[in-house]
């Protein structure tokens, strides 16, 4: 058992983090010619259009983040239309660009460098309007591509170890990473990005589910060559990161296991070369479930996080008052969310906007991983540069209790620049929020595969904090960082745990129009 060699993680995590010598000592240039195609291309398979005049669901973006799905019906069955809205506003195209490389499609989630490097696959019974089949989405054409024509979903269903929420779903969304796509500029730290960008992805996935009133929720155990063996992948390039049952029935009336033999389907190639960058394979192999039984020990381990020792002066969070509370649908708010390029210095958030964000974001996933049911495993720590109500200053966040507690008191401008990489939007946010874990704690519970849990549980807590953000009329951006320098600063909070992730929160400064001559 692979999973169990935690050495593997630590060889990876330690080898991949940033420092200000290690990003002096190894400069790297973009090959522009070189790019990756922004898609995966079956050159020929037909495709299966999507409807595109979907109804919006009406529901508001704070409450599509936070609220579980509320349904009286036995069955919550999608139909084409709910299917397309998921996936539409998951990974589907909202804004284009022109760039010196070539056109720039920005999808519906925010992506490390924008590279997109998360495919989506679809796994499905009979639905209103789709046929059995494993599919795959083209983002491109807003289409889905048939790899395998049938019911395959007892096949996941038994991957999962029977699952319950798998083996209920009528739909079952796949998600998969695409080394290449995201190395060619960010190299072997690539595998870290997996999990952000799978995360802010599934983010939107589950708040549009969720105003769709279809359950959801994310499931990380499976046996990883059965999964990417039914769609076809070559590992060496592309490899299943989750499941998401989308929808249940009342009772499992799955059909019997189905063969799933080797398809060879030709894609385009995304380059005419790649670089390999063994780290990242290496990985993922070692993080990989090998059995379902193993799958079964896996998640049937619960987890229990002991909670640190109170640090002193404490501020209570304050979500906006439902009256207050923004009314633009989660769809409007995807359609209009960004990466922030440069923030307002001279801004501030109120206390209430910076509560809102927070708790919206971390009332618990719905993931097989989180037992109970709300728990989490990374830890969030700020520092503050403008927030009316808060002082300037480093705070943790205790979950618990929902409050912030001081760390340190005073301006840190200058630390969160040189913390986010030495860039200014960590510098001139409202707030920065950093995610740090118990590496070692975690990696005893779920072994290698905890580390694939964190860095996903980082990226979908960070996806919502985007959204509810973006709710608010404010701006996000998530940033990379120096790792053991983040760790020096909150501790001896923080001693002996990891960096994860970081976003940066504030009001986007607005550039004046530049005057003609």
């Amino acid at each position: 058992m692979n999973n169990r060699d935690m050495e593997a993680t630590w060889k990876y995590h330690d080898g991949t983090k940033h420092s200000s010598w290690s990003i002096r000592n190894n400069p790297h240039f973009l090959d522009w010619a070189n790019r990756p195609q922004p898609f995966k291309i079956y050159p020929k398979i037909d495709p299966f259009s999507l409807p595109r005049d979907v109804p919006q669901t009406g529901v508001a973006a704070l409450s599509a983040i936070s609220e579980p799905v509320l349904s009286s019906r036995a069955d919550s069955v999608p139909d084409l239309q709910d299917l397309a809205r998921i996936l539409y506003f998951s990974a589907g195209i909202t804004k284009e660009r022109a760039h010196p490389g070539g056109e720039i499609y920005f999808r519906a989630a925010a992506c490390t460098g924008a590279l997109y490097e998360i495919e989506v696959y679809v796994v499905s019974g009979d639905l209103p309007g789709l046929d059995a089949g494993v599919y795959h989405l083209n983002p491109a054409d807003v289409s889905l591509r048939l790899l395998r024509k049938g019911d395959f979903r007892r096949n996941l269903a038994q991957a999962t170890a029977m699952e319950p929420a798998v083996a209920r779903a009528p739909a079952m969304i796949i998600c998969t990473g695409t080394y290449w796509r995201n190395a060619w500029k960010y190299q072997a730290r690539t595998y870290r990005h997996f999990g952000w960008d799978n995360g802010t992805l599934l983010a939107n996935m589950l708040a549009v589910s969720a105003a769709s009133g279809l359950p959801a929720e994310i499931v990380l155990g499976f046996v990883d060559a059965e999964v990417n063996r039914l769609l076809d992948l070559d590992t060496r390039r592309e490899v299943s990161l989750c499941l998401v049952p989308i929808g249940r029935t009342s009772e499992s009336l799955l059909p019997a296991l189905r063969e799933a033999p080797a398809l060879g389907l030709e894609t385009i190639p995304l380059s005419e070369r790649e670089v390999a960058y063994p780290a990242m394979l290496e990985m993922h192999d070692a993080s990989s479930l090998e059995s379902e039984e193993e799958v079964a020990q896996w998640r049937g381990k619960q987890q229990v996080f002991p909670s640190s020792v109170p640090a002193g002066e404490a501020v209570r969070f304050q979500r906006l008052p439902e009256e207050e509370q923004p009314k633009d649908t989660i769809e409007q708010v995807i359609l209009r969310r960004g990466s922030t390029r440069a923030f307002d210095k001279t801004a501030s958030i109120t206390l209430d906007q910076l509560s809102s964000i927070v708790d919206c974001a971390t009332r618990g996933l719905p993931a097989d991983f989180l037992e109970p049911p709300g728990a989490q495993l990374n830890d969030l720590y700020l520092i503050v540069h403008a927030v009316q109500g808060l002082k300037p200053g480093a705070y943790f966040f205790r979950r618990e209790q929902d409050t912030l507690e001081l760390l340190k008191a005073g301006e840190f401008r200058a630390e969160a620049h040189h913390l986010g990489l030495e860039q200014e939007l960590p510098a001139d946010a409202c707030a920065d929020i950093f995610f740090l874990a118990d590496l070692t704690h975690i990696l005893e519970g779920y072994g290698n595969r905890g580390y694939r849990a964190v860095q996903l549980e980082a990226g979908a807590i960070g996806g919502r904090m985007y959204l509810a953000a973006y709710a608010q009329r404010l701006g996000a951006t998530g940033l990379t960082f120096f790792d053991d320098d983040v760790i020096n600063f909150f501790s001896p909070h923080a001693k002996d745990k990891s960096a994860i992730f970081l976003l940066a929160i504030g009001k986007p400064l607005k550039r004046k129009p530049q005057q003609g001559l």
